[in-house]
């Protein structure tokens, strides 16, 4: 006859082991609980902590050289992150803008055929001092400075006064 400290290791070795589903309940709950946190927390750190400024670049840059732009055509150059728009007018002379539409940021294009410049997005446009003439572009575009030096065209950033 097994004496009573016998039959309580004995009674313990009887038992049998925790079931798999009670774990698996424990995990599936723990795991919610923890994506509901991360759920949580994750607006309220992306509003505490700020957003990274973006790159403009300096304020000049190469957009071409002096033979790659015919009489009355236009090219998309890029201006720091931001896409720019040289265009070579008619009569030869040389206007550079922002190519980000102000409507929905949008990339624009130069229309050689209406001579503007004209915003796929909804159909916004601008004359070719960047100025919006019909559409839905609230402003205009901003405007640069062209040099030409040498073979090189330099598109820079108009200092305000």
């Amino acid at each position: 006859m097994p004496t009573p400290e016998q039959a309580i290791v004995n009674s313990s070795q009887l038992l049998p082991p925790p079931t798999p589903r009670r774990r698996f309940v424990k995990v599936l709950l723990g795991g919610g609980l923890l994506a509901s946190a991360a759920a949580f927390l994750y607006p309220v750190l992306r509003y505490l902590v700020p957003p990274t400024t973006a790159d403009l670049g300096g304020d000049s840059v190469v957009a071409g050289r002096v033979g790659e732009l015919k009489l009355n055509s236009g090219k998309i150059f890029r201006f720091g992150s931001r896409p720019g728009l040289l265009i070579r007018t008619a009569s030869g002379e040389y206007r550079a803008m922002s190519a980000t539409c102000t409507h929905l940021s949008c990339t624009v294009q130069y229309r050689d055929d209406l001579r503007e410049v004209w915003c796929a997005c909804h159909n916004g446009k601008y004359n070719l001092d960047g100025r919006n003439i019909s559409g839905p572009p609230p402003r205009p575009l901003e405007a640069f400075d062209v040099q030409v030096r040498g073979d090189e065209i330099f598109v820079r950033r108009r200092r305000e006064a």
